[in-house]
């Protein structure tokens, strides 16, 4: 599948992080919680204190802002032909992923595509609402579209309003293709985390003048059982096998063991604010991205060898992936 679509953008501004309202240009501070990093509060310590996550947006690269709240991201990656964004958060949030898309000058109706990396409700519960604001197109593979069909009419723990999720819109598959603008995505299905897994690569964004690729994934962990470490090691491989990434657009902003590292998203926000002329950017790390694609290499091995013993001592004869 190839797409491309052209429509006029509006020239985005920069807001920079905050904690809260009113704080509009100041760094996040530490967590509360002494030294723990924000982003560690945010996803791991306090993910459900609805009025820490409504932090501000802020522009990452020339066209990349970050406009959702502080535990799991949104991204916004901005074309002249108009925009992607990546993932939707879930209410009680989806007002203020509006606000913030507003905040960077970005016009609603010029938002193309809403690309769903797999079917949790964190990540595809604001799909349906921003689908209506924008008329974007709504991307997800089949698996999970099947699994946030399932999600319409519940409840979690964060909102007690029922769920409205999107009706199915856009099915890729492994190895399609998306062009807006000037930006050629191409999807990866990494099942496990959920059925079906969304990895999108090709990204590209420029720091003046200067581009960089990147990816967002969406776990690469092959699911439970010998199939499921099986699938954990394709997974991990096709993982190694993308060559020249350099920046990590997580989706959540804190990522285990050291966010990404020493930190996460929000720590390199405030590095981000604070580099002098000439500095590194702090998002581009292709060494800790290479570092961690070999981890997971190394760690599906490991599961899959365990798995494989298992399966042994129980009597079955193991299956080769």
């Amino acid at each position: 599948m190839r797409t491309t679509a052209r429509v006029m953008m509006v020239a985005p501004i920069c807001v920079a992080i905050a904690l809260g309202t009113g704080l509009s240009g100041e760094a996040p501070a530490a967590a509360q919680s002494g030294t723990e990093p924000l982003s560690k509060t945010c996803r791991v310590t306090r993910p459900d204190d609805v009025e820490l996550q409504k932090i501000e947006p802020f522009k990452v690269f020339d066209n990349l802002y970050y406009v959702g709240p502080c535990y799991v991201s949104v991204w916004l990656v901005t074309t002249p032909q108009g925009h992607i964004l990546f993932d939707s958060a879930q209410e009680p949030y989806v007002d203020h992923v509006f606000a913030n898309i507003k905040k960077v000058g970005i016009n609603l109706k010029d938002i193309k595509y809403i690309i769903l990396s797999h079917g949790h409700l964190d990540h595809v519960g604001g799909a349906a609402r921003l689908q209506e604001a924008t008329g974007a197109r709504v991307v997800a593979v089949a698996e999970d579209w099947t699994m946030i069909e399932a999600l319409d009419g519940g409840t979690s723990r964060r909102d007690p309003k029922p769920n409205r999720m999107p009706k199915r819109d856009m099915v890729v598959k492994d190895g399609d293709t998306l062009t807006l603008g000037n930006q050629t995505l191409k999807f990866h299905q990494l099942p496990g985390h959920t059925p079906g897994v969304l990895m999108t690569e090709g990204i590209t964004v420029y720091d003046a003048g200067r581009s960089y690729k990147a990816v967002v994934p969406s776990g690469a962990g092959g699911g439970p059982g010998l199939a499921g470490a099986e699938q954990g090691v394709r997974n991990a491989t096709k993982l190694a096998a993308m060559q020249g990434v350099q920046v990590n657009l997580q989706t959540h902003s804190w990522a285990e063991p050291d966010g990404y590292p020493g930190g996460g998203v929000l720590e390199r926000a405030v590095l981000l604010k604070n580099r002098k002329p000439g500095a590194p950017h702090p998002f581009v790390d292709p060494a800790t991205w290479n570092q961690r694609a070999k981890a997971a290499q190394e760690s599906a091995a490991k599961t899959l060898a365990a798995e494989k013993a298992k399966a042994t001592a129980g009597g079955q004869a193991p299956r080769s992936n």
